[in-house]
């Protein structure tokens, strides 16, 4: 007799995942061609790391399953980096892509997200844990997503922001580059 090989435990701890992914909207389309329409199926996903990281993708599949994978694969290769402060935003910002409208503020800790539908999923997903939206204009579901999307990429980090003390250190350095050059 041989011996019998080890037992893998099937139970071993999960892999955990680098991304948070989630599928946010599935639609059925179709195409019209001379016999009839022919269906497909369309998925919205977004990925995102919860460290500043989010991405968008949308695809079309012949069945949900592959339309799920295409897009999760492009919301993969399209993923960019967003400036968060403290996990909430930096400061106000809004954006606009086709009739979808959105406005992103920051909110105190222990406010929550105060986001509905899509705009909730992409700033879960982007790690922001405090903040206030308002959603105007059109409900598009993947027009929603790309201008908050926007929203937080137009977003400035902290250390760039201008204030009187900033102002100040940039003109004292303006004045030292000068009185270098004239001498």
């Amino acid at each position: 007799m041989e011996p019998r090989k080890p037992r893998t435990n099937r139970d071993q701890e999960p892999v955990e995942k680098l991304f948070d992914e989630r599928i946010v909207n599935i639609d059925r389309v179709a195409r019209v061609v001379k016999g009839g329409r022919r269906f497909r199926f369309r998925a919205l996903a977004v990925v995102g790391d919860k460290k500043g990281r989010v991405g968008i993708g949308s695809a079309k599949g012949a069945d949900v399953t592959t339309a799920v994978a295409k897009a999760m694969e492009v919301a993969k290769k399209n993923m960019v980096s967003v400036h968060l402060y403290k996990d909430t935003l930096p400061h106000e910002s809004s954006a606009r892509v086709g009739g979808a409208n959105i406005l992103i503020k920051p909110a105190a800790p222990g406010t929550g997200l105060i986001a509905g539908g899509v705009v909730r999923t992409v700033l879960e997903v982007a790690g922001v844990h405090n903040a206030l939206s308002k959603s105007l204009g059109s409900t598009n579901k993947t027009n929603t997503a790309y201008a908050t999307l926007a929203a937080l990429q137009s977003m400035e980090p902290a250390k760039n922001w201008v204030t009187n003390r900033n102002a100040s250190a940039a003109a004292k350095k303006a004045e030292k580059k000068v009185e270098k050059a004239t001498k």
